[in-house]
């Protein structure tokens, strides 16, 4: 099923029986390997407040923790990934988020530095027929609510690289969103987490954030 049009039906369905709108909530994913996937901690609290308030949506302040191989999975139409280290997914994780992906859901993993040699194989389980792309700079994820002409921001510096945002495009729909050497997630947490951040830093990651969850509701 389409989230966009799950969401549009049951909005309208509470708005016309006379209740407030329901309070969706966002993910994190759980997965195995060893790697922390429980990584920036403050972040995806910190952007579900930003988008309540700036996007005008009605999350639920806190955020779910669900399994790759889970059905609840199904629950959330955005998923946040983040880690440093391994990640391992099994056969039956590798199908639910494959169905999850191709049924309206959207994945946003982001490399807290050190996931990449990981993760990539792993989303070649998922989508053996598909290659991470870079986005060009016109594709939607970068003009929603807030414009980023250049592509994404640069929060954090490791390897001296620019930060680049990949996708995996199925069937003309981009299901997955990959921030390399960017540390998207890093930008999100409460002020003051990192050292020499600065709050026009953080903002430009919260407002990049949006887009993405912007995006993941209306395609």
């Amino acid at each position: 099923m389409r989230f966009r049009i799950t969401l549009i039906a049951l909005t309208l369905c509470l708005l016309i029986c006379g209740f407030t709108k329901p309070a969706y909530k966002l993910a994190r994913l759980k997965y195995n390997g060893g790697g922390d996937w429980y990584g920036d901690r403050t972040a995806l609290t910190n952007l579900i407040k930003f988008c309540n308030t700036n996007l005008h949506t009605n999350f639920d302040a806190e955020e779910e923790t669900v399994d790759a191989g889970s059905a609840e999975l199904f629950n959330y139409p955005y998923i946040f990934m983040t880690g440093h280290g391994n990640v391992v997914f099994s056969d039956l994780e590798v199908r639910n988020l494959r169905k999850y992906l191709t049924g309206g859901g959207f994945l946003h993993i982001c490399d807290n530095y050190g996931l990449d040699q990981f993760i990539r194989p792993q989303m070649k389980k998922v989508f053996p027929e598909l290659e991470f792309v870079e986005l060009p700079l016109n594709h939607p994820v970068y003009h929603q609510k807030y414009e980023f002409p250049n592509g994404l921001p640069k929060v954090h510096e490791h390897d001296n690289k620019r930060a680049q945002g990949f996708g995996l495009i199925y069937k003309g729909r981009l299901v997955c969103f990959y921030d390399y050497q960017c540390d998207l997630g890093n930008g999100w947490e409460d002020y003051g987490t990192y050292a020499g951040d600065s709050q026009e830093t953080r903002l430009k990651a919260l407002k990049m954030g949006a887009n993405l969850v912007q995006y993941a509701l209306i395609q």
